[in-house]
C-alpha cells in the first residue's frame, strides 16, 4: 500500500486516464440466462473444469517469475534502504537503552500513542480510501489533516501513493506490473519492492488526473519534503520541548513512531495477501486477516477490498473491527465527510454465494467413489445455483425498475420547476405591467 518513499515525485502531465481507477474494481460475476444453463448442464452431466488453464498454472506456480539476474540488475535505492536501517537501528538498539537507563515520561508514551494513531488514520482514511480510492468526499480541513499526517508517515505524497495502489489493483498478482506484488515472495511484497527500483515501482502518474486536479494533493506534492522534515523532526522535538523530555518524545514519538508506522503498513500488503481467509474471491491472492485489521485500523479485511474496492468500509460486518469506517462516519456525523460509498448488501451475498458455488466445483470434482452420491450431490448444487440464478435476475429487474422510477421521478420534478419558473415569469411580467400603468394613469392624472 506503500510507494517509495523519498523517490522523484516530479509531475508528469501526459495523457490522462479516469479508466484506470474504474478498471480497479474486481466486480462479481454476472449471471446471464445462458450461464445458468451451460452451468446446470456441465454440472450434472459431468465433472466440472474449475478454472482456466492460465489460471491453474498461476495456482501451481506456473507463473514466469523474475530470474535472480533480473532480480540483482535493478538499481538499489539507496536513499530508502539506509532509511529503513538506521530507523530500524535506532529504533532496536538506542530506543531500548535510553528506556533502560533514563525511562520514559508518560507523556513520551502518550504522544507516541497519539502521533502513531494519526499516522495509520491518514494513511488508511486518507491516501488509501479518499484519495486512492474516492470512496467518500472530504471537506478540506479534514484533507489537509491527511496531508500533513500522511507526510509525517514518511509513505510518499498521496498522489504518487495513490498512483502505485491503483496500479496493484489493476495489476494485482502479475509479477511484472504489480509493484508489491505477493506472488513474489513475502520479504519483496512487504519491503524488498522498496529497496531496489523495480520497473514496477515507477508510477504511472496517467492513473490519478484526478487528483492533479485537487489543488491541496498537489501542494503536498509540490512541498512533500520539507513537511516531511517539518512533521517529523520539528514536530516530535516540539512537543517534547513543550513536555521537558526532549530526546525521549523524539526517540518514541518519532523514531520508533515511524518504524511501527511502517511495518504496520507493510503488513497490508505482505500477510493481508498470503495469510487469512478468501470469502468473497479466490481469483487473486488477497486475504482477510482478522489480526492485520487490528494492527492495521481495519485494513485487513483485503479479500472485502479488492472484491469491493469503492466502499468506504473495509470490515463491512459490524463487529469487524474498522476504526477507520467509524472515523469516517463519525466525520460525515460532524459533517467533514459527505457521499460515503456503500455497496449494496445483495451484491456482498452474491459474491459469497459465488464464490461458495466455485469452491463446491472444485470439491466436486476431486471427489472420488460413490458414484451415486456423487451425483445427487452435483444435482443438489445444480439447484442451488439455479435458485441463486434466479434471485440475481429477479434483483436486477428491480433495481432496473428502480432506475426508471428515480429517473421518472427527477423529470418531474424538473418539469414541475419549469412549470414554476414559468408561473413566476408571468407574474413578474404582470408586475411589471402594473407598475407601468399606474406611471401611464400618474401622466393622465
Amino acid at each position: 500500500m506503500t510507494l517509495r518513499i523519498l523517490s522523484t515525485i516530479n509531475i508528469n502531465y501526459g495523457t490522462a486516464s479516469l479508466e484506470a481507477e474504474a478498471q480497479c474494481v474486481v466486480s462479481t460475476r454476472q449471471f446471464l440466462p445462458e450461464d445458468h444453463a451451460n452451468f446446470c448442464r456441465k454440472i450434472v452431466s459431468s465433472p466440472p473444469t474449475v478454472r482456466s488453464a492460465d489460471y491453474n498454472n498461476r495456482q501451481a506456480g506456473g507463473v514466469k517469475f523474475m530470474t535472480a539476474s533480473n532480480w540483482e540488475s535493478a538499481r538499489r535505492n539507496w536513499t530508502v534502504t539506509l532509511m529503513f536501517a538506521l530507523t530500524a537501528a535506532v529504533a532496536v538498539s538506542v530506543v531500548p537503552w535510553y528506556g533502560i537507563s533514563h525511562g520514559f515520561h508518560a507523556a513520551a508514551w502518550m504522544w507516541f500513542a497519539l502521533l502513531l494513531s494519526a499516522n495509520e488514520l491518514a494513511i488508511t482514511c486518507g491516501y488509501h480510501r479518499l484519495f486512492a480510492h474516492a470512496t467518500y468526499e472530504a471537506r478540506p480541513a479534514l484533507k489537509v489533516a491527511y496531508l500533513l499526517f500522511g507526510a509525517m508517515a514518511l509513505q510518499n505524497s498521496a498522489l504518487v501513493w495513490s498512483a502505485g495502489h491503483r496500479t496493484h489493483h489493476r495489476y494485482i498478482d502479475d509479477p511484472e506490473r504489480d509493484p508489491y506484488c505477493a506472488r513474489r515472495g513475502f520479504w519483496f511484497s512487504h519491503i524488498g519492492w522498496m529497496l531496489r527500483n523495480y520497473p514496477s515501482g515507477d508510477p504511472d502518474l496517467s492513473t490519478v488526473r484526478d487528483l492533479q486536479r485537487d489543488p491541496w494533493v498537489m501542494w503536498q506534492h509540490r512541498h512533500y519534503l520539507p513537511l516531511t522534515l517539518i512533521m517529523n523532526f520539528g514536530v516530535p522535538l516540539l512537543i517534547g520541548w513543550a513536555s521537558g523530555d526532549i530526546l525521549g518524545v523524539f526517540l518514541l514519538a518519532g523514531i520508533l513512531r515511524l518504524v511501527v508506522s511502517h511495518h504496520l503498513t507493510f503488513c497490508i500488503n505482505s500477510l493481508a495477501h498470503i495469510v487469512g481467509i478468501q470469502p468473497y474471491t479466490d481469483e487473486n491472492t488477497a486475504r482477510d486477516n482478522a489480526v492485520v485489521a487490528l494492527l492495521t485500523f481495519g485494513e485487513g479485511y483485503h479479500n472485502f477490498h479488492h472484491m469491493f474496492a469503492h466502499d468506504y468500509r473495509n470490515g463491512v460486518r459490524w463487529w469487524q473491527w474498522d476504526p477507520s469506517k467509524w472515523f469516517i462516519y463519525t466525520m460525515h456525523w460532524i459533517g467533514l465527510t459527505t457521499d460515503l460509498k456503500r455497496v449494496p448488501w445483495f451484491k456482498i451475498r452474491r459474491a459469497l454465494l459465488d464464490n461458495q458455488f466455485r469452491r463446491a466445483e472444485r470439491q466436486l470434482a476431486r471427489r472420488t467413489g460413490g458414484a451415486q452420491q456423487i451425483e445427487q450431490l452435483r444435482r443438489r448444487i445444480a439447484e442451488e445455483y439455479e435458485t441463486f440464478c434466479r434471485a440475481v435476475t429477479a434483483w436486477t429487474q428491480l433495481r432496473d425498475q428502480w432506475l426508471q422510477e428515480t429517473r421518472r421521478a427527477m423529470i418531474e420534478r424538473w418539469e414541475r420547476a419549469l412549470l414554476q419558473s414559468r408561473f413566476k415569469e408571468l407574474e413578474y411580467g404582470l408586475q411589471l405591467q402594473s407598475r407601468r400603468m399606474r406611471a401611464l394613469s400618474a401622466q393622465l392624472g
